[in-house]
């Protein structure tokens, strides 16, 4: 597994070969028993945008890496693109910790709210509605 430091609540989901990274936020609560599977918070560290290829296509050589926190497939922040690996490993650290902390607004990624998971979300980020 992968020895990276994550902030409260968020593990290590995937480490590919390739470099990508997954995390996911408290998996042990967004178990698909109370929430569905696709409402699990996940932040992804890809080589290029994630989606922007085909599947089983490559990234370029010497494409950037982006960091793309996602709350459903197709509920996402547009993410943020960095130069090196090593920059996207530190800026998907800090979008965990803000995440976890309540300083991201989820509500507006959305164009149909999901009350009950907000609800969820502001408790356990501390955030207030």
């Amino acid at each position: 597994m992968s020895d990276l430091d994550t902030p409260d609540g968020w593990v290590v989901w995937n480490e590919g070969a390739d470099g990508r990274l997954v995390l996911a936020y408290r998996p042990d609560v967004f178990d698909a028993g109370e929430f569905p599977a696709e409402c699990l918070p996940t932040l992804y560290l890809t080589r290029g945008r994630k989606g922007g290829r085909p599947p089983g296509e490559s990234p370029a050589a010497g494409a950037d890496w982006h960091v793309t926190l996602f709350l459903e497939p197709d509920v996402d922040d547009g993410g943020e693109r960095y130069d090196s690996r090593e920059a996207a490993v530190e800026g998907a650290m800090e979008r965990a910790a803000a995440f976890a902390a309540g300083e991201v607004d989820y509500r507006a990624l959305y164009q149909v709210p999901r009350e009950s998971y907000f609800e969820r979300l502001d408790e356990l980020t501390g955030r207030e509605a």
